[in-house]
């Protein structure tokens, strides 16, 4: 017998607020289904806030209690049976965020989970790669993000080293990253990848989805380092204007896709990968698959 349930998923990033639905099939005997239903963004930049002044700004605040409020009553209308909000970076570090927390807990009623680096790395793992990728191989998983960049190592499907480091686009738009976090990354990177031949990238985050778009290759094909280095000479020959007129941008996205494309040229490079797969799948497809294997281990 077939059964369908509705989970949401709210990743409350330093670049914006998302909110994934998805449908999870179940038939006896068959392998679990999971199918996205739908996902709303919505371009807050809180990193912008806390970056700069370690707080999140008034008007923010009403923006995410405004969010959250709407997340709430879709999820509703969905009929979402279970659900998880997880904010990350920027929140991490926000001096008034565990305040703004309580406040929406109280307006909408959705609790908030702050994750640390190695919960949100962990979570990320979550995520079935097994039926995008060679199980057999080598892959460095990169989840660029508004305010830090997840690294995930596997080899024959399994996951060997994770870190997180605070080097995101909402940062690097804003000069807060040292030379020291790129050093630090590159020897990180090296290090982990030394021991391993033929690595490819796994690429995951907005901006690496939304250059796949724009290349129009089919699912399953890969960007090759060339590829994204030609791209990434065309961002940086146009202007802010430029980029969302002739490349269709958000407004959001034009000036962040810029940095995010150096973390993938840089990991690409500093681990010798020459092609980058992107599924599209992220913290909030690893939330979802969270919020399933609680279920089961509830059962």
């Amino acid at each position: 017998m077939l059964t369908i349930e509705k989970y949401g998923a709210i990743d409350i990033g330093s670049n914006a607020v998302r909110l994934l639905i998805s449908s999870i099939h179940e038939e006896e005997g068959k392998v679990t289904r999971f199918k996205k239903t739908s996902l709303i963004r919505v371009p807050i930049r809180l990193g912008e806030d806390v970056f700069k002044s370690k707080r999140v700004s008034s008007e923010n605040i009403v923006r995410m209690i405004d969010a959250m409020q709407a997340y709430q009553l879709l999820m509703k209308t969905h009929k979402v049976v279970r659900y998880k909000a997880c904010a990350t970076s920027a929140m991490r570090e926000a001096e008034n965020g565990e305040e703004l927390v309580q406040l929406i807990k109280e307006k909408t009623g959705i609790q908030i989970n702050i994750i640390d680096g190695k919960d949100e790395a962990a979570i990320i793992a979550m995520t079935d790669l097994n039926e995008l990728v060679n199980t057999d191989a080598t892959y460095l998983y990169v989840d660029v993000g508004g305010g830090s960049t997840e690294f995930t190592l596997y080899d024959s499907g399994n996951t060997i080293v994770s870190k997180s480091f605070k080097l995101g686009t909402v940062r690097l738009l804003n000069n807060l990253v040292s030379s020291d976090i790129w050093v630090d990354v590159e020897q990180w990177i090296k290090e982990n990848t030394k021991n391993y031949t033929a690595i490819s990238l796994i690429g995951s985050g907005g901006n690496i989805n939304n250059i796949f778009k724009n290349s129009n290759k089919t699912t399953g094909k890969t960007l090759s380092f060339l590829y994204l280095s030609s791209y990434y000479k065309l961002l940086n020959s146009l202007t802010y204007e430029e980029r969302i007129w002739q490349l269709n941008l958000n407004q959001d996205r034009a000036d962040v896709i810029i940095p995010a494309t150096r973390i993938y040229l840089s990991a690409m490079k500093w681990s010798g990968a020459r092609e980058i797969y992107v599924p599209k799948i992220g913290l909030s497809d690893g939330i979802i698959k969270s919020l399933y294997n609680e279920k089961q281990n509830d059962e």
